[in-house]
């Protein structure tokens, strides 16, 4: 799956954006995304 290789890009500057406009965002931002990572390392090999 080649798309799957866009996803912590795009991620990470979808993030940066939001953690701009919305600083306290930044907690869960950091959050979600190391539960995500966690996720498809455990679950995605």
């Amino acid at each position: 799956m080649p798309y799957l290789q866009h996803i912590g890009p795009v991620t990470a500057l979808v993030a940066g954006i939001l953690i701009l406009i919305m600083p306290r965002l930044l907690n869960y931002i950091i959050a979600i995304y190391l539960i995500v990572i966690g996720l498809v390392g455990l679950f995605g090999r």
